[in-house]
C-alpha cells in the first residue's frame, strides 16, 4: 500500500524547465559557445555531472566538469533565487495529501543552493519530512540512488513509494529503485506518448494528482 510519494522538482513543483535553457546559455556562453536549447531533452532530469558531460562532448570543450558543475550551480541560485516559479495548485495540492496522510518527501538533482532557499521563497519546505539534493548522493539520476536515500531518511519500503517526475531520466531512477512513478511529462518540451511506455500512470497536470491517488487507495 502506498505510504509516500516523492517528487522530483524541476518541472514538477517549480515551472523551471524554460529557465535551464536559459541557465545553460548563460554557463555556455561564458566557454564561447552560442546555446539556443537545441540538447534540452538530451539533459532534461539528469544530474549536473552528466549535463556538463554531455556538454563537453557535443561543443568539445576542454574546461572541467568541476568547474562546468560549479558555475552552473552559482547560476542556478541566482534563476531559482529571482524569477523561477510554481505551477498552479502546487501547494493546494500538497496540503490535500497531507490530508490523506501520506508522508510527503522531495528529491531533486540541482544543488541545495538553488533548491533549499527556492523552497522557502514559496513556502514549501515544510510540507516534505525528507528533502535530498543533487549533490548528497554519489550518482545521478538515472541511477536509483537520490530515491533510495529518500526511502532510506524515511524509514519507508520503496514498494510503498510513488514518484512523482516529468523526465524520462527521473523515472528510469524511480523504476531501478523499485518505485511506482506517475509521470506529468511537460508538452512544451516532449512527447507523452514515450512517458507511457515507461510511467506507471501519466497525469497531464498536478492537480490531477490526489484523484489518482484517492483512485488507487479505494483500488486496495
Amino acid at each position: 500500500m502506498l505510504s509516500a510519494i516523492i517528487f522530483d522538482l524541476d518541472g514538477v513543483l517549480a515551472d523551471s524547465e524554460p529557465w535551464w535553457n536559459q541557465i545553460d546559455a548563460k554557463l555556455l556562453g561564458e566557454y564561447g559557445v552560442t546555446y539556443r536549447g537545441e540538447y534540452h531533452q538530451n539533459v532534461l532530469g539528469v544530474s549536473y555531472r552528466l549535463a556538463v558531460e554531455f556538454y563537453k562532448k557535443a561543443f568539445a570543450l576542454s574546461v572541467s566538469a568541476e568547474e562546468m558543475m560549479r558555475r552552473r550551480g552559482e547560476i542556478a541560485v541566482e534563476f531559482f533565487a529571482n524569477q523561477v516559479g510554481l505551477f498552479p495548485h502546487v501547494a493546494e495540492v500538497l496540503k490535500d495529501l497531507q490530508q490523506m496522510k501520506f508522508h510527503l518527501a522531495l528529491a531533486t538533482s540541482s544543488v541545495g543552493a538553488s533548491a533549499r532557499p527556492f523552497l522557502r521563497r514559496h513556502d514549501l519546505t515544510n510540507f516534505f519530512e525528507a528533502i535530498v539534493t543533487g549533490e548528497e548522493v554519489e550518482r545521478g539520476k538515472p541511477a536509483p540512488d537520490i530515491y533510495l536515500h529518500v526511502a532510506d531518511k524515511l524509514g519507508i519500503d520503496t514498494h510503498a513509494c510513488l514518484v512523482i517526475e516529468d523526465a524520462l531520466s527521473g523515472i528510469a531512477a524511480a523504476k531501478a529503485a523499485n518505485m511506482r512513478v506517475a509521470a506529468i511529462p511537460d508538452r512544451r518540451f516532449v512527447d507523452p506518448r514515450e512517458y507511457e511506455k515507461r510511467a506507471d500512470y501519466v497525469l497531464g497536470s498536478l492537480k490531477e494528482l490526489p484523484a489518482l491517488l484517492r483512485k488507487l487507495m479505494v483500488a486496495k
